[in-house]
Parts: structure tokens; sequence; C-alpha cells
């Protein structure tokens, strides 16, 4: 067994230190001599996202970016070859806090995201799918009619996904609040999408039939996701992670009457369930190409907008409204630019968001194939930025 840190824990003696920043204490110490380790030194610090998220004096915006730990990556790359299935890699523990340390070990970035995916939940629903190479999701029993809609059980973290509650407390322990950790969900009218559609989808002509000419039996299966997720999130807090950022990535496919009665509910209703448990849970909403929905957004209760990229962040931020924390929203296309670009284009956005309250991300995923070292310019010269 090897621990995060890359030590192989085996009968050989070794000995790491890793040495204190300034008079902060050590991060970790792991001891190896026929196996025995101390204990690391709890962190007491909360993370810089987790207090630019709730307004905090801070002195530079906190920084991740969506699928940091990725294809884009070599070490995960090379990880792949030995294990090919995307399932496989992202439901087994080892390998997802792996590969979810990967970005950190190399970028240190102030938010860790779990290594997963927002259809993880589904097979523990009664919805047997795969993720497929080449291909993306495939949904074996799309979901039509109401008697479809009836065998979808209500999904029981603790029993269906365990390895995530188990992955998400080790990368509590060897981040130690140095940054906040990530969990994540799918909105219930992207998973319906996903289901109804039976993968992805270019014109969504299926759940919108179902939606415009079925709408009772569309609105039971976003109850059933909408009750699903909240108890998701709730499990995903209680395991380690320090905030959530929920995905709607195919709500925008909707128009805006459409979008208050088959995504905005359930949105809200989620949001509700948790802060009755986790009142200062932080909750971030992402919803791709939401320009058009900017001011419905904040309606959910969420606490953070995840903004895209085709929209100016100093407009979006004026449309959001001071109550709620901006995150984003450099092209992900940016990082292929030249070094000198990528920094124009933070400080741009920087600028833009202005003082707190905003946490620097991509409007997007890094794209396959981006620079690594581009990646790394882009991390340091956000580090670097003081307010």
């Amino acid at each position: 067994m090897a621990c995060v840190y890359g030590c192989s824990v085996s009968s050989i003696s070794a000995k790491f230190n890793f040495t204190p920043l300034s008079n902060k204490k050590p991060r970790f110490i792991c001891s190896v001599a026929g196996a025995v380790a101390e204990p690391k030194a709890i962190n007491a610090t909360e993370p810089l996202l987790l207090d630019a998220v709730r307004g905090k004096e801070v002195e530079r915006p906190p920084v991740w970016l969506m699928r940091q730990a990725g294809r884009y990556m070599k070490s995960y790359q090379t990880l792949c070859e030995k294990y090919p299935s995307f399932r496989e890699r992202s439901e087994n523990v080892d390998l997802v806090v792996e590969i979810s340390l990967q970005p950190w070990k190399v970028f240190r970035p102030d938010g860790v995201i779990l290594f997963s995916d927002i259809l993880t939940p589904l097979s523990g629903m009664n919805i047997p799918f795969d993720i497929v190479k080449g291909k993306g999701p495939i949904i074996f029993d799309p979901i039509r009619s109401a008697a479809d809609v009836e065998k979808v059980r209500e999904f029981n973290p603790e029993e269906s996904v365990p390895y995530v509650g188990e992955a998400l407390t080790i990368l509590r322990e060897e981040v130690n609040n140095e940054a906040a950790v990530l969990g994540f969900v799918g909105a219930p009218f992207t998973l319906a999408s996903y289901v109804v559609e039976g993968g992805s989808s270019k014109h969504f002509s299926k759940i919108k039939r179902l939606a415009f000419s079925e709408p009772k039996v569309l609105h039971a299966l976003l109850q059933k996701f909408a009750t699903s997720m909240a108890k998701y999130i709730q499990y995903q807090a209680d395991k380690g992670a320090q905030a959530v950022q929920i995905f709607d990535s195919w709500a925008t496919e909707l128009s805006p009457v459409d979008f208050e009665e088959f995504s905005l509910p359930y949105l809200k209703q989620i949001v509700e369930t948790v802060k009755l448990t986790h009142p200062e849970f932080p909750l971030i909403l992402y919803a791709s190409g939401s320009g058009g929905l900017i001011e419905r957004l904040p309606l959910t209760g969420v606490d953070v907008v995840s903004l895209d990229w085709t929209v100016d962040m100093a407009e979006g931020r004026r449309r959001l409204g001071s109550n709620v924390a901006v995150q984003g929203n450099v092209d992900p296309g940016v990082l292929f630019g030249s070094k000198e670009f990528i920094t124009d284009r933070i400080h741009d956005t920087v600028k833009k968001a202005g003082r707190g309250k905003h946490i620097l991300n991509l409007g997007h995923g890094i794209v396959v194939g981006t620079p690594e070292e581009n990646v790394a310019h882009f991390f340091e010269v956000a580090k670097g930025l003081r307010y």
C-alpha cells in the first residue's frame, strides 16, 4: 500500500519528514519502520476558499479548476493505462484518493475536488449505466414512463457509495485544511436529462417531450433526484467535504419559464434541505451557458454561483447582486495561449470580480490536451495575486 505522498508502506524501513512552512506545524510526518506512523497534527485554520465564500477579509481570491484532476495530466494518463475503466477509477477508494490528490501535489490549489462523476449515484437508484471511452455515459434502460419512474429507488449513499465517504475522509485528513475539500453532485434536471435521453444529447428532444407532454411523470422523477441529491450532499458533508458544487449542466437548455418549473424548485428544495442540517455548509451552483438565467440562479439559495466564460465577469457580478459569491470564469481555451496571455486574462477576471467573495476558476472544465505547464502557470499567477 502507498501513502498519498507516494511513500511505500512495506517492510523496508523509511522515513519522510516534511518541514514546516514558516511557524506552522509540520503538515505531515510519515515514519515507517515496521509500518509505524505518527498522526498528523490537525490544522485548525479555515481554508482560504471558505473564508472567501463567507465574505471574510482575504488577501487574494482562492483558486481551483474544474477537472483539475484528469486527462491533461501525465500522471493521470499513466494511471489510465493501468486502469482503463472510468468506473473503476472513480469507484475505488485508493484510486479516487490518488487521482484527487494528483493536482494537489503538483499545483497546491485552494480547493481539492473529489474525483467522481455526477452519474455515480445512479446504480444505487436502480438505474444501470456505464461510462464508455469515446462514447460517454450510456443508460441501459432509459426512463420514459411513469412505470419506469416507479422503479427508481431513493438513493442511500451509505449503502451504495461507501467509497465516496471513505475517500472524502482520507482527503480531508491529507489536505489538512490547507485547502478546502470539495464534493459534488448532479442537479435533478441534469440527471433526469441523462436518464431520459439515454446518455448525452444534442437536442434534448426526449426529455422535452416528456416535460411538455407528461409533466407529472418528469416531476415525479425530478422529486426522486431532489430528495436523493440532498441526502448525498449531507452524506458528503458528514464524511469530510467542506463545500459541494451542484452541476446543473443541462438546465440552460430550458427557457427561463421552463427553468422555473423543472429546475429551480428542485434546486431550492435541495438547498433548503441541506441548510436545515448543515446551515453553514457552502453550496456552489454551476450551470454552463447560464447567461440567460443569471438573475434566477441566486433564487436557489446557494452561496456561490459559478459563471461560464460567455458572461463578462463584471456584468455577471452586477446581475447576481451582492448577496452571493461568484466563481469563475476564465475561458478554458485561454490555457492554450501564451503565459503572458494567461496572466492578462487572470488579472482581467479578478479585477472585474472585485475584492472578496470570488473564487477564481475556469468557466468550464480543463480541456483535454491542455499543456500541463500552462496549468502550472495559471496557479502560480493566481496564488501570487494580492488585493
